[in-house]
């Protein structure tokens, strides 16, 4: 796999054999199980807050990372080929003033989006339009209330007709088609005519994983068609469409106005807030919400226009908490009167006529209707669930139809593609790779190179040993305020020159690592006598922490066990592993006697090390790592320590030892490990600053870093 890769960056790992500190209150804070990380994870149940940016550079480049977060967590980073539609539409069914039709379209070969199209009567020239997912009612665009629930609805002035209460989904198609709009609105993927793919199926396993291949990420890419079948439309005015959806389908509005820059308003009803982020599969993903959230990704929406829409359920407090931060991102821009929220907590969670209202009133403003306020919803005449169903004996599911593994295969060849197209010819080339493997490498660690004012000493440093031998000094070290407790050791002779191994292994800076009893390891020695300091890492749950208890990696919710239940919130294993040498790399690179810094990783810690080198930069000149002969293909549990989503979409080691280019690299115990066409194209006719040698000892490794 990293066929001419060197991979080690010198990892250095806290050390605690020899002259230890004293047992204080300080040495108990500093125990790994007082890490934030051993607590219980983050799960979509959880509090997310967003404090709005201080001005619109660190928005911009705040957004630009959430939005590629939320791209890549899809498997759209980046976006799939736009295969044709093949549209057909059919059935037209007479209302007054607008009319119904049936149809289904190819998002992708053989995966079909279905759904009713409502055009209103009587309109010339280019007219507006607004999309419309919807959301968990049972049988979803063919939903039905009971004569239980439509008295209900109308009791408690939820509604004010009976066919509106009975049909609450068609009601605001009819209403929007009445004002001058196009509508589609279609169906989420098992529901209704969409029945190719069950809905929570076909996107469990850890290949899926490895592959960003989800069943969100396939809803979102539905969506996205969606919307250039609408907007493809003779009649339709492209400038000029709405999106608005309730519960899952007000996730999919969001999500779909985050990637997307076309529609010109949003209105996500009973889904956007600080609380519940959406409870199912199709609204999460591995990566998508890790250190963000719902309030956050509606404001990659800033500044175009943006009604929010509360009821009595977790959206109940969007006017007081999320509303007010997202407004002060509006500010920003001068545009705070494009941000609005209305939480209507007299009724449970619903779109129901009164938030049905205030989305009219939102559509009219900002596509530019032209209609006197208030707009009330008119009665309409609605048409049996039964007519409203896509295929028929003339117009039957295509023979081409797919299932999930024929679909997640085209997703795959799609993938490697893009994979194969991004490898570079030339310097423009290697850019590309750069911004697409690199930018979805931080993607999956949701982390990059933090800069120095960002980690801090937790617990200040204090000196274990100093004799004529060796100097020891340990740390503590966190990125503020994220509650860490990374440990590391620093090992130096008298005369150090400004040379930093950071040192990463398994063992962290345990027996085994710098120590072997009470005498250092051959390659630490090296280290030492020629001149150079040791700073050994203690990466998350390795060393002392490898005994601390933690949940296991994939979250059951419901009757659902979903690995983007954990890893949509919370980093990987792995990438926590990556994370905190990223975090010692820059604590080492902004020290005052730091001259330079190199990279070593060791062991299974190799590939920790080979990901967080990659992230690095040119805070680290050589790097040298045991491959330890692993590749992402291997992985086929979901607990396994090194599951990084996404990992195989982006070509695994090889790519991202290809990261590192130029700066000099050496990899050993890599046989087996897969191709390094990435590595030798992003080197180049700089070949020599990248070797592989087989046969190397720790020793010869560390050498050849040194030299």
């Amino acid at each position: 796999m990293l066929r001419t890769a060197s991979l080690l960056a010198l990892l250095a790992l806290p050390a605690f054999v020899g002259a230890q500190p004293k047992d204080t209150k300080k040495d108990a804070d500093a125990t790994p199980a007082r890490d934030a990380r051993f607590g219980k994870p983050k799960d979509y149940n959880g509090y997310f807050p967003w404090t709005p940016p201080r001005d619109l550079k660190e928005w911009e480049a705040r957004r630009e990372f959430v939005r590629r977060q939320l791209l890549v967590s899809q498997g759209l980073w980046p976006l799939p080929e736009k295969t044709p539609l093949h549209p057909t539409i059919h059935g037209k069914i007479e209302r007054e003033g607008y009319t119904v039709e049936k149809v289904f379209f190819a998002s992708l070969p053989g995966h079909y989006v279905t759904g009713n199209l409502y055009r209103p009567t009587g309109k010339t020239g280019k007219l507006p339009a607004v999309l419309c997912p919807h959301g968990h009612w049972a049988n979803g665009r063919l939903y039905e209330n009971g004569d239980a629930g439509i008295k209900r609805d109308i009791k408690t002035g939820a509604e004010q007709t009976e066919e509106g209460a009975r049909y609450p989904l068609q009601a605001r198609c009819a209403q929007l088609a009445r004002m001058g709009c196009v509508v589609f609105f279609y169906d989420m993927i098992g529901y209704a005519d969409s029945k190719q793919i069950g809905h929570r199926e076909g996107f469990f396993d850890t290949e899926a994983e490895l592959r960003l291949q989800n069943f969100m990420g396939l809803q979102t890419w539905n969506s996205i068609r969606a919307l250039d079948f609408l907007t493809s439309l003779p009649e339709v005015d492209a400038k000029r469409v709405g999106v608005t959806g309730a519960s899952g389908g007000g996730t999919q509005t969001f999500v779909l106005c985050s990637v997307d820059d076309r529609p010109a308003v949003q209105v996500p009803a009973v889904m956007v807030s600080t609380s519940m982020q959406g409870g199912c599969v199709c609204e999460n993903s591995s990566l998508l919400r890790v250190n963000t959230g719902n309030i956050e990704l509606a404001g990659l929406w800033a500044p175009r226009p943006l009604a929010m829409i509360g009821a009595d359920d977790w959206t109940k407090e969007i006017e007081t908490k999320g509303y007010p931060e997202l407004k002060a991102l509006y500010r920003l821009y001068g545009k705070d009167e494009n941000v609005l929220a209305k939480a209507y907590t007299q009724f449970p969670h619903n779109y129901n006529q009164v938030s049905r209202e205030f989305m009219y009133a939102a559509m009219n403003k900002h596509l530019k209707l032209g209609f006197a306020e208030p707009i009330k919803e008119q009665a309409f005449e609605p048409v049996a669930p039964k007519q409203l169903s896509v295929y028929d004996d003339q117009h039957p599911l295509p023979k081409d139809a797919s299932g999930i593994e024929e679909t997640r295969k085209w997703m795959t060849e799609q993938s490697e593609k893009h994979l194969q197209a991004l490898l570079p010819k030339e310097d423009a080339g290697k850019q590309k790779f750069r911004d697409v493997v690199g930018g979805a490498l931080k993607a999956m660690v949701a982390d990059e190179l933090p800069a120095g004012s960002q980690v801090e000493e937790v617990i200040p440093s204090h000196l274990v040993r100093k004799d004529d031998t060796l100097i020891r000094r340990d740390y503590v070290l966190s990125r503020k305020g994220a509650g860490e407790r990374v440990r590391a050791v620093g090992l130096c002779r008298k005369q150090f020159d400004g040379r930093v191994v950071v040192w990463v292994h398994p063992d962290g800076p345990g027996p085994g690592s710098l120590w072997n009893g009470m005498e250092l390891v051959p390659e630490a020695k090296e280290v030492l006598d020629s001149g150079a300091a040791i700073f050994a890492v203690e990466t998350f749950r390795t060393g002392a922490g490898s005994k601390v208890d933690r949940p296991g990696n994939v979250m059951t919710i419901g009757t659902n066990k979903f690995a983007g239940y954990t890893f949509g919130y919370n980093r990987s294993l792995m990438a926590d592993r990556v994370h905190d040498i990223l975090t010692a790399i820059s604590f080492v690179k902004n020290h005052g006697e730091t001259k330079s810094v190199h990279l070593a990783g060791f062991g299974k810690a190799g590939p920790w090390a080979i990901t967080a080198r990659a992230l690095a930069g040119d805070a680290v000149g050589k790097t040298v790592v045991d491959v330890n002969r692993f590749k992402f293909e291997g992985i086929k549990s979901m607990d396994d320590e090194n599951l990084l989503p996404g990992a195989l979409r982006y070509g695994g080691l090889p790519s991202f030892a290809a990261l590192i280019a130029p700066h000099p690299l050496m990899v050993y115990n890599a046989e087996g490990a897969g191709s390094g066409e990435f590595p030798l194209a992003m080197y180049g006719e700089n070949g020599a600053a990248v070797r592989r040698d087989e046969a190397i000892t720790p020793v010869e490794a560390v050498r050849w870093l040194l030299k």
